[in-house]
């Protein structure tokens, strides 16, 4: 049954597009924060995607063996290393000497338009989700 490898494959791509919408979400919350566990500011976060290939028929099958048929999965949430900002703020808790507050090195705007096209992903995703349910249906139609 092809329809239910392609759902599959649907359903990885939502999967990893719901926790790129995470990762952005936890990014804009944590934009501010200037303390974390590790200590220092809080770090940008990304996610990498992986392809899941579908070469040989004895690895699709592997694959279909422990449930993975195709798609896309995240490899690993990666931190941004590029500099942290320097915000003028001598009364902050966390200043340095020089009266400079090291920040998160977030783009609010750049999470934002991550985190919406994360969306529209997810959305395209679940079109073809449903387009592939709909095939189903009208497959099973015709038996009738």
């Amino acid at each position: 049954m092809a329809f239910l490898s392609s759902m599959d494959i649907c359903a990885s791509g939502m999967t990893a597009q719901r926790l790129r919408l995470d990762i952005a979400a936890e990014n804009i919350t944590n934009r501010d924060t200037t303390r974390t566990e590790g200590g220092g500011p809080y770090r940008k976060k990304s996610v990498v995607f992986r392809e899941i290939p579908s070469t040989s028929f004895q690895e699709v099958l592997g694959r279909a063996v422990n449930g993975r048929k195709g798609g896309v999965e995240v490899e690993a949430i990666v931190l941004d290393q590029s500099p942290m900002d320097l915000v003028y703020n001598p009364d902050h808790p966390d200043a340095r000497p020089d009266g400079y507050v090291e920040m998160p090195n977030v783009d609010l705007l750049a999470e934002t338009i991550d985190a919406m096209s994360a969306s529209r992903s997810y959305e395209a995703n679940l079109t073809a989700l449903n387009t592939i349910k709909q095939m189903a249906s009208k497959a099973l139609e015709i038996g009738r």
